[in-house]
């Protein structure tokens, strides 16, 4: 499958009020050897590792927002954080269990735009990696709020994303966050502690606290 075979299937979903369904169209495409994930990686994300690497878990949580085939979920819980994982598509979690079968990451088939209310303030960390991206804008707002409310009292959100200018359309997916983007998940009980633009990679890096503990995205 092609850009413009994955911008279809996204198109269509969309048009359909439907703005994550495409994603198991997707991954069940790929499975059938008709498709490649693009976002895929055999190997954690490197701006999720050089982040991440130094911050042991020590049984602490951990939440992978879009987890895909699990390879970033898969790191985490090798730093000692009691994972759980989740995907919209269940093509995807399923893929990844059968991958990692003696993995100690809890994989889940959820939503970000109807996230599960015991997840509320729950996780220690949270990891975003280019998940909102690859939602349309009208429901950003929405996705943004719905990550942040997962931090726990003390939590830590890092959030890497693409690039996109204040002001310029882009004929997603993706749709890059802009500057403005990134910093709205402040806007959610969260403070901003770091955003870098990293130009190697063409990406955000952005990390976010819950000082105050308010954990419910209001």
């Amino acid at each position: 499958m092609n850009s413009a075979d994955d911008r279809r299937l996204a198109t269509e979903s969309i048009n359909q009020g439907d703005p994550t369904g495409w994603f198991d169209k997707l991954y069940r495409e790929a499975a059938d050897g008709n498709a490649v994930v693009p976002w895929h990686r055999e190997e954690p994300n490197p701006l999720i590792v050089q982040w991440a690497q130094s911050r042991a878990g020590g049984g602490r949580t951990a939440l992978v927002v879009g987890c895909g085939y699990g390879t970033d979920a898969e790191f985490i819980a090798s730093l000692g954080y009691e994972t759980t994982a989740f995907d919209v598509s269940p093509t995807a979690i399923d893929a990844a269990r059968r991958r990692f079968p003696q993995s100690a990451v809890n994989y889940e088939v959820a939503d970000v735009l109807a996230m599960p209310t015991q997840w509320r303030g729950t996780f220690d960390v949270v990891i975003e990696s280019i998940t909102v991206q690859s939602m349309p804008l009208w429901v950003r707002s929405d996705a943004i709020a719905a990550i942040a409310s997962t931090v726990s009292a003390g939590g830590t959100l890092l959030v890497v994303s693409g690039i996109r200018e204040e002001g310029v359309d882009v004929d997603g997916p993706p749709w890059p966050l802009t500057r403005t983007e990134i910093e709205s998940f402040s806007s959610h009980g969260l403070t901003t502690s770091e955003i870098e633009l990293v130009t190697a990679e063409n990406r955000w890096r952005a990390t976010f606290v819950n000082l105050q503990g308010n954990t419910t995205g209001n």
